[in-house]
């Protein structure tokens, strides 16, 4: 017998496959750029009250500091808020978030959630060359929730071999649907950056997801919008 419970999370999981993901991000990100003065400082206050963000860490500490929503999700930290370690042996978290899942490769086998996996192919977009070269390494999952700072930096000193763009679905990534939607961040827009560091070949994947409106970089600026239909390489 179906429990209240259980009916609920199931309508939840339906309403992330039927709901127009493209258009209500592309929606929602003409919202986050606009200027509109009071009333765009007064949802970013609502927004951080809602998600209990904690401004004493923002280099900007007022809401009437950021001229859009944009601005403010984006907010650059206090130098001193995140420590580094200054270990040359150590890898950095190189955002601010909650690590999801992490540990070993099993052949080409990456853990999505309890139960759940998900294939390097998938999640390379077929890339040879790349998923030989990390069949049987590590990973990382990273989640970013709504009052997390989202901004990615580097784990360590890295060089920038190649980028691909994958276009996909902006189901939300969040821990709850990382158990129900199956293949999720394999079937996500997403950005692979590829690095050569003193450790070997390493990757960070920066994947989308519903109303987060675009991925940029600092080599190559806004990735997206517009959104491609096809897999792109720089």
């Amino acid at each position: 017998m179906m429990t209240s419970n259980s009916y609920w999370q199931r309508l939840k999981v339906a309403f992330q496959y039927v709901m127009p993901q493209i258009y209500l991000t592309q929606i929602a990100g003409w919202f986050a750029k606009q200027k509109w003065g009071k009333i765009t400082h007064f949802v970013i206050k609502a927004f951080a009250k809602k998600y209990n963000i904690d401004m004493s860490i923002a280099q900007k500490e007022q809401f009437s500091d950021y001229a859009s929503f944009n601005e403010f999700f984006i907010r650059p930290l206090k130098e001193n808020a995140r420590p580094i370690n200054q270990n040359p042996t150590a890898l950095c978290l190189p955002a601010d978030g909650r690590i999801s899942e992490c540990g070993h490769i099993d052949d080409n086998l990456l853990l999505q959630a309890k139960g759940h996996f998900f294939s390097l192919e998938d999640l390379l977009a077929e890339d040879k060359e790349l998923v030989e070269t990390f069949k049987n390494g590590e990973f990382a999952t990273t989640y970013l929730s709504p009052r997390d700072y989202h901004r990615v930096h580097m784990p360590c000193d890295a060089t920038l071999r190649k980028m691909i763009y994958v276009p996909g679905d902006l189901f939300s990534v969040n821990p709850f649907l990382a158990q129900h939607v199956p293949n999720l961040f394999a079937r996500n827009e997403r950005v692979i950056c590829v690095f050569d560091t003193e450790f070997g070949t390493m990757v960070q994947i920066l994947v989308g997801a519903t109303i987060t409106a675009s991925i940029g970089t600092t080599w190559a600026g806004v990735i997206n919008p517009p959104r491609h239909n096809e897999v792109k390489t720089w």
